[in-house]
């Protein structure tokens, strides 16, 4: 009969011993792969967060995977993290396919409700965005961007330029 509290010293030490030498070993490839791993996120950088937790996790709590394949894995994953972010900065074609463009959401204090939908931002949210620059309403702001790593940036009333359009700003 299998214990569910208690299954002897051996797993304990293994976790611990495997936990160490595990997380040693991610500290160290992610200082080494630069400061780029660690920045805010797009898509492509969550799942490779996801990926590592998950393996970290897995060599943990599964005796049948040996630390060395465990450090290949996040060897692997943040290999495949850093030629995503290379092939980013050169080509701007590969960027546009991983990253998402930002999105405009409030113009002169004016919501766009159709952007705000294809978001899935309330006005409540783009409300919490304002207050927390400042402002008192959304009358009162420039522009809400929804950025490409999912945060909310407000422009002040006088960033928000004549020309109407902030620049990169997808309005779809």
């Amino acid at each position: 009969m299998v214990n569910f509290f208690f299954d002897g010293w051996e797993p304990v030490a293994r976790i611990l011993v495997v936990g160490t030498l595990g997380y040693t070993a991610l500290v160290l490839l992610l200082r080494v792969s630069g400061k780029r791993t660690l920045a805010q996120m797009n898509s492509f950088d969550f799942v490779i967060t996801v990926a590592v937790g998950a393996s970290f996790g897995r060599i943990l709590t599964a005796r049948d995977v040996p630390l060395l394949e465990a450090v290949a894995a996040f060897a692997l994953l943040i290999v495949l993290q850093h030629v995503v972010a290379t092939l980013q900065v050169h080509s701007r074609r590969f960027n546009r396919l991983v990253t998402a463009e930002p999105t405009l959401l409030l113009h002169r204090g004016e919501v766009l409700h159709h952007a705000l939908r294809r978001a899935r931002i309330t006005e409540k949210e783009l409300g919490g965005a304002v207050r927390k620059h400042g402002l008192g309403s959304l009358q009162e702001a420039g522009a809400v961007v929804l950025e490409a790593d999912g945060t909310l940036s407000v422009v002040g009333p006088d960033s928000a330029g004549d020309g109407g359009v902030l620049p990169g700003a997808d309005q779809r």
